[in-house]
C-alpha cells in the first residue's frame, strides 16, 4: 500500500491544504500518516475554520465539514507521530501543507523536520509542497552543496501578490495575521533558487496552478489544492508503476 507522510504544526495549519489532499489520497486507497513536532494531535487555524473577518475569507463550508466530520476522526490525525521518529524509508511520498498564522512557525523552522525532509529528497521520493509548505523546502539545506534542495528546481509558492493582498484586506482587523514573517514567502523561496527565473507565479489566482519538476510538485494557495492533490496522486501512482517495472 502506498504510504504518504503529512507533517503539520501543532496548530494553525490551513485546513484546505490538509483536508483536500488527504481526502484525495484516502480515496485512492493510500495510507496517510500525520506527524507533529511532539507527536500530539494538531489543529487547524481557527480563523480559517470560522472566517477571518465577519465569517468570510476562511475555508469553504465543505472543507470545514470534512475537517470536523472526517479528519478529526481519522486515527492517524488523532495519533500523529513525532517529527524525530520520521523514517523516510517507511513512506512513498511527502506532503508539506501550508498555513500562515503564527502557530506555523515551529513547523516552518524545525531543523528536525528539515533533516527528515532531506532524507525524502535524497531518496528521490515524490515531494509535494503548497503555499508556506515551500518554506520548509527552501530551508532544507544539503550539507554537501551548501544550497537548499530547491536550488536548481522550477517551482512556485504563495506569491507576493496573494500574500500582500490578504494582508492589506485584513490588517485593520487582524494586524499581521497574514504575514507569517516580515519577508514574503516568494522572496524567501526565490532567494534559494539558482535562477530566479525558475520561479513561476502562474496565472490569475482564480485559475488553479502547479509546477512539477522531477519529483517535486509545488502550488501556491488553497485555490490550487484540488488540482495539486490530483497531480500528486498521479506522481505517486507513476512512481509505484515504475517500481513494478524495475
Amino acid at each position: 500500500m502506498t504510504s504518504v507522510l503529512i507533517p503539520i504544526p501543532a496548530h494553525d495549519f490551513d485546513p484546505t491544504e490538509v483536508v483536500t489532499p488527504w481526502l484525495r489520497l484516502s480515496a485512492e486507497g493510500f495510507r496517510t500518516v500525520f506527524a507533529t513536532p511532539e507527536g500530539k494531535r494538531g489543529s487547524a487555524d481557527p480563523f480559517l475554520l470560522k472566517g477571518v473577518i465577519f465569517g468570510r475569507l476562511g475555508a469553504k463550508k465543505a472543507i470545514v465539514e470534512y475537517y470536523h466530520s472526517q479528519l478529526e476522526k481519522d486515527p492517524s490525525f488523532l495519533n500523529p507521530i513525532a517529527y524525530e521518529t520520521i523514517a523516510a524509508a517507511d513512506y512513498d511520498g511527502l506532503l508539506l501543507p501550508g498555513g500562515h498564522a503564527k502557530g506555523m512557525r515551529p513547523y516552518l523552522e524545525s531543523r528536525v523536520l528539515q533533516k527528515k525532509v532531506l532524507d525524502f529528497w535524497n531518496a528521490e521520493k515524490p515531494v509535494a509542497a503548497i503555499c508556506h509548505g515551500t518554506i520548509v523546502l527552501a530551508r532544507t539545506i544539503n550539507s554537501e552543496t551548501g544550497h537548499s534542495v530547491i536550488y536548481k528546481k522550477k517551482m512556485t509558492s504563495l506569491t507576493k501578490q496573494l500574500e500582500r493582498t490578504a494582508y492589506y484586506l485584513t490588517a485593520w482587523a487582524r494586524g499581521s495575521y497574514y504575514r507569517t514573517y516580515p519577508e514574503y514567502v516568494q522572496d524567501e523561496v526565490t532567494r534559494h533558487l539558482k535562477n530566479k527565473s525558475n520561479y513561476q507565479s502562474g496565472p490569475f489566482p482564480t485559475r488553479p496552478f502547479y509546477v512539477k519538476d522531477g519529483h517535486l510538485l509545488t502550488a501556491r494557495w488553497p485555490g490550487d489544492a484540488a488540482l495539486f492533490a490530483d497531480e500528486f496522486v498521479k506522481m505517486l501512482n507513476e512512481e509505484q508503476l515504475l517500481k513494478t517495472r524495475i
